[in-house]
């Protein structure tokens, strides 16, 4: 409920329910990164972020407050008219959320959940995927990385390695790992990330291949 200062009470005790959630958008895509890169899905991202990193290509979430609180089962209705039986949960930060309910709801229609997460804030809901991209100014809570199916670690400069390490150190064996170029300086860092994985590869690259493709 993070950004919520001035809301009624009634608003206030649904978001706390996770009756309602802070909508940005929500729309049926292409996956586009990671291990599951190429899988039709429905995306629901949640406004309001707390970790703000500078180089976010969606800093138009960060503000909660421009996102007003939405009925979580409109949202849910949205989801039911998708073809795809897989849903991610993105944001902003998702887990600034109570996902309980939005996720069992899903889980009971039948569909996979899936999240995208920071793993700084402590997790709620159901997933059978966890995708944790953890960012060094709000570093990812120990027990979710434990948790996590995925580890996204977006490289920018060599010292990004080393933090990619320390996060791979923690996660399970069977997490799969990705080293990610940040959008702006993909060409700059690509064949750095490319011979570091040939050197080590435990690690797989990711592309944000969507942006290639010009959806969203």
């Amino acid at each position: 409920m993070k950004g919520y200062d001035q809301i009624n009470q009634q608003t206030e005790g649904l978001l706390a329910q996770g009756k309602m959630l802070p909508l940005m958008e929500a729309f049926y895509t292409i996956q586009g990164e990671g291990f599951n890169a190429g899988m039709p899905s429905f995306f629901v991202r949640i406004g309001g972020c707390d970790v703000g990193c500078h180089w976010c290509d969606v800093k138009e979430s960060w503000n909660a407050l421009l996102h007003p609180p939405t009925l979580t089962d409109d949202i849910l209705s949205q989801v039911m008219a998708c073809k795809a039986r897989a849903v991610v949960v993105t944001g902003g930060e998702p887990l600034n959320y109570n996902l309980d309910y939005f996720t069992t709801q899903l889980k009971t229609n039948g569909f996979k959940t899936f999240i995208e997460t920071s793993a700084s804030s402590p997790l709620s809901g159901n997933w059978d995927w966890i995708c944790v991209s953890p960012k060094r100014n709000k570093p990812p809570l120990d027990a979710i990385l434990l948790l996590a199916g995925e580890l996204k670690v977006i490289i920018e400069t060599q010292d990004d390695f080393v933090w990619a390490e320390e996060n791979a150190a923690k996660v399970s064996p069977d997490c799969k790992l990705f080293l990610q170029p940040e959008w702006s300086k993909s060409t700059k860092m690509m064949q750095t990330i490319v011979d570091y994985a040939l050197d080590n590869p435990r690690w797989n690259v990711s592309i944000q291949s969507h942006k290639y493709m010009h959806i969203p």
